[in-house]
């Protein structure tokens, strides 16, 4: 008589979306581990009998990837590959109930704040002592770190605060602990992401403690960069730049969304500044720390938008020369304040209004890089793809910034920092030369 062998359960995570998404499928993958259950990250192997969807629900390109990843897994589960699948995100937390009905085949679908829930579903208790404990998706060397989640902003065009809630931050001793956690697993560079990092402590401490943080975090041994990413323009605490321009590690680099520069579309946008003011912070920032690498991300097409703002956001640009820059077309979405307003601009026209803009920023960044050539650049090594090296400076971020092209003469290890001189410059990539 044959007797069945029991399938032990393995989880496989799918992340869609932002960094915050990883960061919270880490989250869910280190509680999984500890509960003894198998786990991976976006495995290819297909020996995984479950799987969990951490969905996006920002614009709309970002839903629909989430819905054809769903239904790919559901077709998966209809085929016998799988036995269960769940939904958890953005794109839950926002449409559950539409999601339920459309696509029934799933097991369950989670909102962004139930861990604890899904967890329970996966046969697994939620152990609160796991502070920051993460099943890292990312390679070793680099990280990054949630200090808050939700956003008190009312930006006209944006939903996150329907998907996430108001801002809670997280302590300062539990981030240092996550870092310091973060450190002995090997990392060397943490970044910083909210959905608005400037706001960080208020709601616990009464005043904005984005200083202090950074401070203690300077202070970890082995952690060789920080870096900043989302911090809001208005009421923007310079005092900020003193605590980067101390401290060594924390890197010259600065991601402040603007998403326009007109003073019409700003109100429309209820980003709670002007161009003037903005003009003003964007001084000051570069008198502070004068080496300082600026990111923004800026929006076309918003509602209203005329000829006349676009071309005023393509001087603000060749104004300020900003070094990085992402620009993205408007998405119209529903319970917004934005949604009330005609969406009055065809989507093709919004494409080609973003390309326009970003062909100015394009000529910028060769501009800016063909004057780096010749110069030497601590860069840290992500990686090696066709037989090349690949890294980055203090001034690129993972993914969203330029990459520097190493040629050296022998082997290098990934995560190791090298100092590299520049000898070829592209639109957004380096050359450069390892000094031995």
């Amino acid at each position: 008589m044959k007797t069945r062998t029991l399938k032990r359960d393995k989880v496989n995570i799918i992340t869609l979306g932002c960094s915050k998404n990883m960061v919270d499928s880490e989250m869910l993958g280190g509680q999984l581990a500890a509960n003894h259950i198998d786990v991976a990250h976006e495995s290819q192997q297909l020996d995984h009998n479950i799987v969990v969807v951490n969905t996006c629900g920002f614009i709309d390109k970002a839903k629909e990837e989430s819905i054809n990843t769903i239904l790919a897994q559901v077709e998966l589960k209809r085929r016998g590959r799988l036995d269960k699948v769940y939904v958890t995100g953005c794109l839950s937390e926002r449409y559950k109930n539409n999601l339920e009905q459309e696509i029934p085949e799933v097991d369950a679908y989670f909102g962004t704040m139930e861990l604890p829930r899904l967890l329970k579903q996966l046969n697994a208790d939620y152990r609160s002592e796991l502070v920051g404990e993460r099943l890292l998706s990312t390679p070793k060397h680099y990280a990054y770190l949630k200090i808050a989640e939700g956003c008190n902003r009312t930006c006209a065009f944006c939903a996150i605060p329907l998907m996430r809630g108001k801002h809670v931050s997280k302590t300062i001793e539990d981030i240092v602990k996550e870092a310091e956690g973060l450190v002995r697993m090997g990392v060397k560079e943490v970044m910083l992401i909210a959905q608005e990092l400037t706001y960080y402590g208020l709601d616990i401490y009464k005043k904005r403690m984005l200083p202090d943080l950074l401070n203690r975090l300077a202070d970890i041994p082995g952690l060789e960069w920080i870096r900043l990413h989302y911090a809001y323009p208005s009421k923007f605490p310079l005092e900020i730049l003193d605590t980067m321009r101390q401290r060594e590690n924390i890197c010259n680099y600065l991601d402040m969304p603007l998403q326009h520069a007109s003073d019409r579309m700003l109100q429309a946008m209820r980003r709670q500044i002007t161009r003037s003011e903005m003009n003003e912070l964007i001084l000051a920032i570069r008198e502070t720390v004068p080496n300082i690498c600026l990111r923004t991300t800026l929006i076309a097409g918003f509602p209203g938008e005329t000829r006349e703002d676009v071309e005023e956001l393509k001087m603000f640009l060749e104004e300020h020369r900003f070094d990085r820059v992402g620009v993205f077309s408007y998405s119209h979405e529903e319970n917004t304040a934005a949604y009330a307003l005609e969406d009055n601009i065809p989507q093709e026209e919004k494409e080609e209004r973003a390309q326009e803009i970003m062909d100015v920023q394009q000529q910028i960044s060769f501009e800016k890089n063909q004057d780096k050539i010749g110069k030497t650049f601590k860069v840290l090594v992500d990686k090696k793809e066709a037989g090349r090296y690949l890294g980055r400076t203090e001034y690129d971020s993972v993914e969203v910034d330029n990459e520097v092209i190493l040629d050296s003469d022998g082997p290098l290890s990934i995560g190791d920092f090298v100092q590299a001189r520049v000898v070829k410059a592209y639109d957004y990539d380096l050359e450069a030369v390892v000094i031995p």
